[in-house]
């Protein structure tokens, strides 16, 4: 059985992750969102708000439970947020907060007990982290994504590093995948940015007007490129343009 852990599952990439993968036999799927939005005999949901850090480091431990028949096991931590379009200086405290909690600090988290719970077994083990380019790009009105995403790129390599460190990485890999640019709801908040806290608003209007943003089920297609061939992506760091 190939065991895969989503979070942000109930839309966008997440939701097409699901449904992509419930197509394959001897999957088992365990979605992590406040709503779900499947049911399916192999999907698994656990409502909850990733941002709440406090009950998630309570909690996490009830999430990954022992798989003794796993084939493959494979923790995808899309869940995020775009946070407050606006200036440092003009933003709310309180989303600043929320942004790194479900865009870092949850992330953060849930690989720690993933990587505790299963990294003796002979499965073979895959942390995907959604990455983005605005990791490596200043964006004005972004200082919260891009900071976070950034920050998501590090911890992904870092963690790399130390399953290679402790001779584990032959089965277990840990990427940083950058999407591209997908028709999700995200981009909807971002076309309704003013050009004083945007510059770049006309260039995402114009993605949607062109037809230039990539459908959610073909990227989850993508995801699942790396995911059954995992052993011929070497680099902590890719991208779904590569594919």
């Amino acid at each position: 059985m190939r065991y895969f852990f989503i979070t942000g599952s109930s839309r966008g990439i997440g939701k097409g992750l699901v449904e992509r993968i419930l197509q394959e036999k001897d999957t088992q799927v365990h979605g992590f969102s406040r709503k779900s939005s499947f049911e399916h005999d192999r999907y698994y949901h656990h409502s909850v708000d990733l941002a709440d850090v406090n009950w998630l480091t309570e909690h996490v431990n009830e999430f990954f439970p022992k798989l003794e028949d796993a084939k493959q096991i494979v923790l995808i931590n899309n869940a995020g947020t775009l946070g407050e379009v606006k200036y440092l200086g003009e933003l709310e405290n309180s989303s600043i907060a929320h942004l790194f909690n479900l865009n870092v600090t949850a992330v953060a988290v849930l690989m720690n007990k993933f990587i505790n719970a299963y990294h003796h077994q002979s499965a073979e083990k895959l942390i995907i982290n959604v990455s983005s380019g605005a990791g490596k790009s200043a964006v004005d009105g972004w200082s919260g994504y891009c900071a976070s995403k950034a920050a998501l790129d590090m911890l992904s390599k870092v963690a790399q590093l130390e399953l290679q460190k402790k001779g584990l990485s032959e089965h277990f890999k840990v990427y940083a995948l950058a999407p591209g640019v997908v028709d999700t709801e995200m981009q909807g908040e971002i076309r309704q940015s003013s050009k004083e806290n945007f510059s770049k608003l006309d260039k995402f209007i114009n993605y949607k007007k062109e037809g230039a943003l990539d459908d959610a089920r073909h990227t989850a297609g993508k995801f699942m490129e790396l995911i059954n061939n995992a052993g011929k992506f070497k680099d902590v760091m890719q991208d779904v343009r590569q594919y």
